[in-house]
């Protein structure tokens, strides 16, 4: 088991606390909470604990979009087809579905296309631009790809195929040169908020067009679509991104279109307080499950349908294609460590790249992701894929991975995605220099205590303050996510009124008081069943991090703590 660094962030000034504090008469606590997140003053805390629509930025704003919605309305009044052209994942297949279920909305002549990753991989590529050539497009909106595809646009242009990109990730030096790029990322773009979703963007053109053609709130129903992509994609739920899920989380759960509500229903839940939180981790692995697998167009049918008995048939679908993803992301996590543990020499490197001729394409990113978490090292995976090594990058806090493949630029065919992961492709002779170089690169970089993982404790609690009001002002401070991460709390000398339990896997349930005091709490750590024999329920105190969530008990409904990381101090 890691162990890990406590931080504890700062704050204002403790005047800046008590005054905020006393204007919205709200604990010290939750006044501090606040500051942390920019909100200093009433008016910004109404905004906060108010997102509304009429604080969305003007579309207009964005660099392109005079001519995109031109070109978007030209298409429609004219019969022309449109081709939305979307990538496999959540935030790709909701930008698709949104965007076509608007265009046809408007009576337009339009279809999706969204690539094989087994076959195709990401992104745009001259062989599907010749085939939707064949089939009559004229004009390509890309959603959630396309700011790479330089030369696949220039040959779009030579058959006579206008583009219109709509993405959010970082551009390279050179910009394609399509009808219209919508980015807020691009250079010169002065948009003001740069940390939009695929699906944020894609609204933004279609609020555009219908604001053009007087029909600026009818676009609001697709908001659903923003929020699952928002969460999903892991964007900064702050400013612009926070009312956009906000206002799409109140629509998921109390009018759910056909497909979300069997999607739902499928992982065993109910609309009416689903979280982000719930939808990266329930929801979001359904709809990627058919991307990583096969034919992610089964997404978009999903989101498409106003069928609920075809929507519960295509949720059926995603629901076997996850199970069998999980069974897949097992198998390749056990042998990856396998591979670890026998090869990688964490004296002399810090980073993990792993190469693999025959991983399943599908999982390598997810499992990645769990070689992050199990030892906090930057990590690469790789498997074959015709005659290529290409593969997914994760990295740890506070290290770009993108910067750090552009330092690799000449040992790669291509890569693409931003500081936290990336896509990358190389040549298989040069997998063992990339693994070099880019150990070198992390050498350069990083401390031994950079990759000790760091808890980044928002405040210390005593438990007597969790009140009924707390929590209440708490859940307030949703949607949780990226830039408004759930706060996390620090309780010190607190002690077990029962032995410590251990459920599921590794799971430790504990029951809790702090300094005698009658209030107690359930507790539970996620993979921290180490600590039950650690822990003499009548002489060892502890300190725990944790956060505050709520649970069904007994037909009521329950604050449970929810443990990061426990210390035991020594015997009394």
């Amino acid at each position: 088991m890691l162990k890990k660094r406590w931080k504890i962030k700062e704050a204002g000034t403790e005047q800046d606390i008590l005054a905020l504090s006393d204007s919205l008469n709200i604990s010290v606590i939750l006044a501090k909470l606040l500051i942390q997140r920019g909100v200093n003053n009433f008016f910004e805390a109404k905004t906060f604990f108010r997102p509304e629509l009429d604080t969305l930025i003007d579309p207009y704003l964005m660099d392109g979009m005079e001519a995109a919605s031109h070109r978007v309305i030209e298409a429609i009044t004219c019969n022309q087809k449109i081709t939305v052209y979307g990538d496999y994942d959540v935030d790709g297949t909701c930008s698709a579905s949104l965007m076509f279920l608007f265009l046809k909305e408007m009576g337009a002549n339009a279809e999706v296309y969204i690539p094989k990753r087994l076959t195709e991989g990401y992104g745009i590529s001259i062989e599907s631009i010749d085939l939707l050539k064949k089939s009559g497009t004229q004009l390509i909106i890309s959603v959630d790809c396309g700011i790479t595809a330089v030369e696949e646009v220039d040959h779009a242009n030579l058959l006579g195929i206008d583009t219109i990109i709509c993405d959010h990730h970082k551009p390279k030096e050179e910009i394609p040169r399509a009808y219209a790029v919508l980015d807020p990322l691009k250079p010169g773009c002065d948009y003001p908020y740069k940390h939009l979703s695929g699906a944020g963007v894609a609204f933004k053109l279609i609020r555009a067009v219908a604001d053009r053609i007087g029909q600026k709130g009818g676009v609001l129903k697709y908001l659903d679509l923003v929020a699952l992509a928002g969460a999903a994609d892991i964007v900064p739920l702050t400013g612009e991104n926070r009312v956009l899920v906000h206002k799409g989380l109140e629509l998921i759960n109390n009018s759910p279109r056909p497909g979300i509500l069997a999607l739902i229903r499928s992982a065993r839940k109910e609309p009416g307080e689903l979280n982000a939180g719930q939808i990266v981790f329930t929801i979001a692995p359904r709809i990627n499950a058919v991307g990583r697998l096969g034919d992610a167009n089964r997404a978009v049918e999903l989101f498409c349908t106003e069928d609920y008995e075809h929507a519960q048939s295509l949720a059926r679908v995603l629901e076997g294609e996850n199970s069998e993803r999980r069974k897949i992301d097992e198998v390749t996590f056990s042998h990856a460590i396998q591979i670890v543990e026998e090869s990688v020499d964490f004296k002399n490197e810090l980073g993990i790249v792993l190469h693999y001729e025959n991983w399943h394409p599908g999982v390598i990113g997810i499992v990645a992701s769990r070689l992050v978490e199990k030892y906090y090292r930057p990590s690469v995976m790789l498997t074959t894929i015709d005659g290529i090594a290409k593969g997914s990058a994760r990295s740890i806090s506070g290290f770009n991975i993108y910067d750090a493949l552009q330092h690799c630029d000449d040992l790669l065919i291509q890569f693409g995605g931003h500081e936290a992961a990336a896509g990358v492709a190389i040549q298989l002779d040069n997998v063992d220099e990339f693994r070099r170089r880019f150990n070198a690169i992390l050498n350069e970089r990083l401390t031994q205590d950079d990759i000790v993982p760091e808890i980044k404790i928002d405040s210390a609690i005593h438990l007597s303050e969790i009140s009924p009001k707390f929590i209440r002002i708490l859940d307030q401070f949703a949607p949780f996510g990226p830039g408004n991460m759930r706060p996390i709390f620090l309780a010190e000398n607190v002690s077990l009124i029962a032995p410590p339990r251990i459920v599921g896997s590794n799971h430790l349930i504990v029951i809790l008081r702090q300094n005698g005091n009658d209030k107690i709490f359930d507790a539970i750590g996620f993979n921290l069943g180490e600590y039950a024999n650690m822990i003499d329920k009548n002489k060892n105190l502890v300190d725990i991090v944790f956060t505050i969530e709520k649970i069904q008990k007994n037909g009521g409904t329950y604050p449970q703590l929810r443990l990061k990381d426990i210390r035991v101090k020594e015997n009394n």
